[in-house]
């Protein structure tokens, strides 16, 4: 274990940060204010924190000049960007206490507009709240960047990628919204059934003859089984009956679940809602198994997690979606009510910042609920590559 005391653990949310191509590029923490570098030290240092690979740290700073040099000791120094409250920077002391940060390797981010306060604090970008309005043309030109925008709904997102904002925080996923809905209604119809086929455990070669249907399903499918995540053999798969063989018939399921997010033109960006149904089906079912729930009951979590984002998938009323697929009750219970175990556990892993009352009612403490997210992240992140 990492921590002496799972209780002394924070509850730390985080959410992704993305390129302009929807690629998870880093964490963004949502830190408690009273949450202290050595605190972060305990987190970032557990053995799950090293599977993120490349993932850099986003990591609000309030108060630099509160900052202990000491407390970097053993930090990933190369994958940590501190953001820094804009208002701060117009004391010469802040600017001082920053601009020996920036000289020992660590990325800073100005959260707001400083002016040339922010140049000489050694600051190379804005995160900036881009809700209502997005910074002036001078406060982005006059830093090297990159620069991160959160909060922008679908039109200001794509103002901000005009402005010179690279990276993205927020709700994105529904940047897809508006597509998803796009084609006939034959797409749609064979989306729903394949999803009531493995829903219903349908045999594999009625598996097999939907997909037959869906030439860019068929493909994602291959292309993952063909991929280095499988380490398949020198000779290549090529038709669904050795895919199957391959994958096994519960991994089948899971995968064709989760390419059903994958659906998108080939030279368009990836899917955003994609890495985020993996995220939640993966610590849905981490979450049961802590539970001990059994094989069945981890699948039933799994499934949950990756259908819970099918409304903006399909761009229909969750309501619509259940009524015509065959689902265990517990599932339609978590899927449109939140109610359950099942549901608990769907509103836990649905919050960027976990409240200690949705712990409870799940039955975890800090430390595992941090653990079950780092794996779940980790595991999303390999789906995403991979798909």
């Amino acid at each position: 274990m990492f921590a002496s005391d799972p209780k002394s653990i924070p509850l730390v949310g985080i959410k992704p940060v993305l390129d302009a191509q929807n690629h998870w590029v880093g964490l963004a923490f949502q830190m408690p204010v009273a949450a202290s570098l050595s605190t972060l030290q305990s987190l970032l240092c557990c053995p799950e924190s090293e599977q993120l690979g490349s993932l850099d740290y986003f990591i609000p700073l309030a108060d630099p000049l509160a900052l202990d040099a000491t407390q970097l000791d053993g930090l990933p120094l190369e994958r940590m960007v501190f953001t820094v409250p804009a208002a701060l920077l117009a004391d010469v002391a802040v600017q001082a206490r920053c601009k020996q940060l920036a000289d020992r390797g660590l990325r800073l981010l100005a959260d707001g507009e400083a002016g040339v306060a922010a140049a000489r604090a050694g600051i190379r970008g804005l995160d900036a709240d881009c809700a209502d309005a997005l910074p002036g043309a001078l406060a982005l030109m006059s830093l090297p960047g990159p620069h991160l925008a959160r909060n922008a709904d679908p039109v200001r997102a794509g103002e901000c990628r005009k402005a010179g904002f690279t990276l993205f925080r927020g709700e994105l996923p529904r940047v897809q919204e508006h597509e998803a809905g796009q084609g006939d209604g034959t797409t749609r119809k064979r989306l729903l059934a394949l999803l009531g086929l493995l829903a219903q455990d349908a045999d594999s070669r009625e598996l097999e003859a939907l997909l037959k249907q869906d030439p860019a399903l068929s493909f994602q499918l291959l292309k993952l089984v063909n991929s280095a995540a499988f380490a398949p053999s020198s000779n290549p798969i090529h038709n669904f009956g050795q895919a199957i063989n391959l994958l096994g018939r519960r991994q089948l399921q899971r995968w064709l679940q989760l390419l059903l997010y994958a659906r998108q033109q080939a030279d368009g960006p990836a899917n955003a809602l994609l890495p985020l149904a993996a995220l939640r089906a993966a610590q849905m079912e981490a979450l049961c198994k802590l539970r001990e729930g059994d094989r069945d009951e981890q699948d039933m979590a799994f499934l949950v997690g990756v259908f819970s984002l099918l409304d903006v998938l399909l761009a229909m009323p969750m309501t619509e979606i259940v009524s015509a697929l065959n689902l265990d009750l517990d599932v339609v219970a978590a899927l449109l009510d939140r109610s359950g175990e099942l549901g608990e556990m769907l509103a836990l892993v649905e919050m960027h910042e976990p409240q200690a009352s949705a712990l409870r009612d799940v039955g975890i403490d800090n430390e595992t609920y941090w653990r079950s997210l780092l794996q779940a992240y980790h595991w999303a992140l390999q789906v995403s590559r991979n798909v």
